[in-house]
């Protein structure tokens, strides 16, 4: 989506027929826990059953993922933007990849940040939003008006496709700037507040790669 500003100490187990124990150090104090439960009989060891055994943070999986409708029903996760007509991020969310992109955009406009000019008071409401034939829908187009802001989505079957890249071309490249990162090209943590905090950090430091290169 695009929007248009006008002028203005570690511890130590040890495993005894099946049952965990566990010894932590923590400023000299030495503190013995509860042993855990014994092994049951027929139950797969390999399973993640205590503290110690749990996923790691290399395993597949995690919260925000789902199967991707691009990439044969693939796990993954989706990265939203919403930037201004020059492509800086203004804001950025995580999502499943099978979620619908229409869900986000409310959440997206909410997120906007107060865009100081040069003249005048900082704003949080741009003058346009320009986005394609995914956010289509009369509810998504009320949402904007209600807020002073003039939708400009594509009509599904109405809107030529050949004149798709005249606005778009700039979120693609604000997208391509993102997953320039290398830690966004893949998905290596399961917990998806580290995912959406690396997705704002990069978002951030495109923010000011630009401001360098205006300013020197």
């Amino acid at each position: 989506m695009l929007v248009e500003f006008g002028q203005g100490v570690p511890g130590e187990d040890a495993g005894v027929l099946g049952r965990a124990r566990e010894v932590d150090l923590v400023a000299g104090v030495r503190r013995r826990r509860r042993p855990g439960p014994t092994r049951v009989e027929g139950v797969d060891r390999l399973v993640p059953r205590y503290r110690r055994r749990r996923l790691r943070a290399g395993d597949k999986g995690g919260a925000l993922t789902g199967p991707s409708p691009v990439d044969r029903g693939k796990p993954g996760s989706k990265i939203h933007a919403l930037s201004d007509r020059g492509g800086l991020p203004l804001s950025v969310g995580g999502s499943a990849a099978n979620t619908h992109d229409s869900r986000c955009l409310e959440s997206l406009l909410q997120a906007i940040p107060a865009v100081r000019f040069r003249r005048g008071p900082r704003r949080r409401r741009p003058d346009k939003l320009y986005a394609d034939k995914g956010y289509d829908y009369p509810h998504l187009r009320r949402m904007p008006r209600q807020r002073g802001i003039r939708p400009r989505i594509a009509r599904r079957g109405i809107e030529s496709p050949n004149r798709l890249g005249r606005h778009r071309w700039v979120i693609e490249r604000t997208f391509a700037w993102l997953t320039g990162d290398r830690r966004l090209t893949i998905r290596y943590e399961r917990n998806p507040s580290l995912y959406c905090a690396f997705v704002t950090l990069a978002a951030a430091l495109t923010c000011h790669k630009r401001y360098l290169k205006l300013t020197t």
